[in-house]
């Protein structure tokens, strides 16, 4: 899945649920002793350099509250800022504010961080090699994270588990022939991409040949993920995955590697620091 818009339909429902999630059963008992008509205007910073995403969510959940709150965009998802830069202005309201700040702040931080963790991966690896996610994300967040990630700069790994064959060492173990289980799914394809596993170079020797499209290399070393590469290339677009940093994403990029998918993406991430100013 390759392209992810996201419906404002469906970031309004989803705003929703995370809305009742805080609100029930009794709303914000807090900010309902703040007088109900006191305006304020208040400024969303970011406390970081970072790509800003989840606007469209702040938007919303302000909205859903109190359709009269005006908000005004600064920057839009996919912008580069500054630590310091203004990214929006919120003006209404200050009950109805404070009702939807954490909310709009957890989609706007969420997002963002993965936005920015994708771009710094992205950089590091350099332009031969292109940054994937993977399906290791938060439970009825996936769209979410994944559009995520293409705002970063980086791209998906199969979306669900009907999106593409990935025969994993689980798959193979089951099956106890290697080669068999391949050409089963290569008899099954139907317009599917088929990736392949491996964890070591005599199991990409027995399926060299074979018409499927992806070799994906795990947790291989820098010398035989090289080889592995060099064998491969010809044949299969290639992957490597397993053990991905920030420090080691270059050189695996260096071997030749067409795809690095990186887990930590979305399960491992830190949100972007944006503070609310008045």
């Amino acid at each position: 899945m390759s392209k992810i818009k996201l419906s404002e339909n469906f970031i309004r429902n989803t705003v929703k649920l995370a809305l009742n999630e805080d609100l029930y059963p009794s709303g914000d008992i807090t900010s309902n002793l703040v007088p109900n008509n006191k305006i304020i205007r208040i400024k969303l910073i970011s406390n970081q350099q970072a790509i800003i995403g989840g606007l469209l969510f702040v938007k919303h959940t302000f909205s859903l509250i109190d359709n009269k709150i005006k908000f005004i965009f600064k920057k839009k998802d996919g912008s580069q800022v500054k630590k310091g830069s203004l990214i929006a202005i919120v003006e209404g309201k200050a009950k109805n504010i404070f009702i939807g700040e954490r909310v709009a702040l957890n989609f706007l931080s969420h997002i963002s961080g993965i936005a920015t963790k994708t771009n710094q991966f992205v950089k590091a690896a350099g332009k031969k090699s292109k940054i994937c996610c993977t399906r290791k994300t938060i439970p009825n967040l996936r769209v979410i994270q994944k559009y995520a990630v293409k705002l970063g700069g980086g791209t998906n790994h199969r979306f669900n588990l009907s999106d593409e064959f990935l025969i994993k060492d689980n798959h193979i173990g089951a099956e106890k022939k290697f080669e068999e289980i391949i050409k089963k799914a290569i008899r099954n394809k139907k317009g599917k991409k088929i990736t392949v596993e491996v964890d070591n170079l005599n199991q990409l020797k027995k399926i060299l040949g074979l018409k499927f499209d992806r070799i994906l290399f795990d947790n291989m070393n820098l010398k035989n993920l090289k080889l592995g590469v060099k064998l491969a290339k010809n044949l299969y677009e290639t992957e490597a995955s397993g053990g991905v940093t920030l420090k080691n994403v270059k050189n695996i990029a260096k071997t030749g590697v067409n795809r690095i998918s990186v887990g930590e993406l979305t399960h491992a991430v830190i949100g972007t620091d944006i503070k609310l100013e008045l």
